[in-house]
């Protein structure tokens, strides 16, 4: 009786262990179909309120979630590559990425983070103004992954306070509208922007774009000092610290605020006030279609052919340095680079505290930098859309449907979900 009572027992263990098992996304460059939808997956289940695990450089950077069948069921839906595995086999693979011995790490992701994009989206009519997408919001469409979208008015009114990610799109923080006067200022786009923003700034109290512009950049730094991950590409990266810099003094020419800039504006510039970017000189000439030097491009000498046009990411200890190894996860460790209105950053304009994670060595430029500021976190990238290498006013947007493995974008995605990492793990 004894026998049989122990033979039962070990029956039940190893039914509740085959009952018992795991989904695992496989993030590498052979087995995932659709990297890009794995994190919508990912950030689906955290919704559920389900945690979730990234194992940090196992399979290219892989989630693990418990395994049901409406998990299973959405995996097939959006053709996102998975393995059900066992309790036991999955133990297995944390004692293998848990072994010191190994440069990887199993984090936790706690809760799906609130989303907001700053973008205009449409005027008071419903119309799309600028000529142009944007690739965070085109990436979570893509992956489903749910955002708001805000602009200066919400942002002004403390709305950033509901949200743990901030996207800024496409955006001139200076009140030089895009620096696209000498191209554009005939075109009815352009006449609608400038309209749209010099009313925008009229109806918030301000009698300049420039000085609405601060305020927001204000706000957003307080929402960054107080805990918050901003993340911002092309423009929104040179132009948010030029603007931080220049408070205090005008370095808008006549033709886009209708008075002469301060002539002495250069070395009024505080640096103290900015994220990233140091010692640099704004470029103010209207008819030059560039901000400031913090841009390594083609009007401050970069040379750098399309063909050779790649950066590369750093290799950091996940154990470690899990911060910027959750940003740098991706199949390949070589990126190809991509144009944009900010493309690349310049080296010696970059503050110490800041830590590159993409560079193109040779031409002395970082391409993916990042930092903790106050009690949160910012990271830019350089450049408008990673599989569009010229992206021109008017192109239409690229169809991620073609490029589900893109490792530009990935990188975009791990910032989506770096917020949902254990608090401990975000240590700088």
């Amino acid at each position: 009786m004894k026998k049989l009572l122990i033979l039962i027992g070990l029956v039940a263990v190893v039914a509740g262990q085959l009952r018992a098992s795991v989904i695992l996304i496989p993030m590498d460059e052979n087995t995932q179909r659709n990297h890009l939808k794995a994190y919508g997956i990912t950030y689906w289940v955290l919704s559920k309120g389900v945690e979730a695990y990234w194992l940090l450089n196992y399979k290219g950077g892989s989630f693990a979630f418990v395994h049901t069948p409406e998990f299973e069921k959405e995996c097939k839906t959006r053709d996102v590559s998975y393995q059900v595995i066992s309790e036991s086999q999955f133990a297995a693979i944390e004692n293998e990425i848990l072994n010191p011995e190994v440069n990887m790490d199993k984090i936790k992701l706690e809760k799906a983070p609130r989303i907001a994009v700053y973008t205009p989206d449409q005027n008071e009519r419903g119309e799309v103004i600028q000529p142009w997408d944007d690739a965070v919001t085109l990436v979570l469409t893509y992956a489903e992954i749910p955002y708001d979208v805000i602009y200066d008015t919400e942002v002004l009114q403390g709305k950033l306070a509901e949200y743990d990610w901030l996207h800024l799109h496409h955006e001139d923080f200076t009140g030089m509208f895009g620096k696209f006067y000498a191209n554009y200022s005939g075109q009815p786009w352009y006449r609608q922007h400038v309209k749209m923003m010099e009313d925008l700034a009229r109806q918030n109290g301000f009698d300049k774009v420039s000085q609405l512009k601060l305020a927001v950049a204000k706000k957003i730094k307080d929402f960054v000092m107080g805990g918050g991950f901003m993340f911002a590409m092309c423009s929104a990266t040179d132009t948010y610290d030029i603007a931080l810099a220049a408070q205090g003094t005008d370095i808008c020419a006549t033709p886009f605020d209708g008075d002469p800039m301060d002539p002495s504006f250069q070395g009024k510039l505080d640096f103290s006030q900015t994220f990233a970017f140091q010692n640099f000189s704004v470029i103010t000439d209207p008819m030059v279609y560039e901000h400031s030097n913090i841009d390594n491009s083609e009007v401050t000498g970069r040379k750098v052919s399309p063909e050779q046009d790649y950066f590369t990411l750093f290799d950091f200890s996940a154990k470690w340095d899990p911060v910027p190894s959750m940003l740098t996860q991706c199949h390949t460790r070589t990126v190809k680079g991509f144009m944009g209105q900010a493309t690349a950053f310049n080296r010696k304009h970059i503050k110490p505290n800041v830590l590159v994670m993409g560079e193109n060595k040779p031409a002395g430029e970082a391409r993916y930098i990042h930092s903790a500021y106050g009690q949160g976190f910012f990271t830019f990238y350089g450049g408008h859309d990673p599989e569009d290498y010229r992206h021109y006013v008017g192109d239409p947007p690229t169809e991620l449907q073609l490029h589900p493995n893109s490792p530009g974008f990935r990188l975009i995605l791990n910032n989506i979900l770096f917020p949902a990492a254990k608090k401990k793990h975000q240590k700088t």
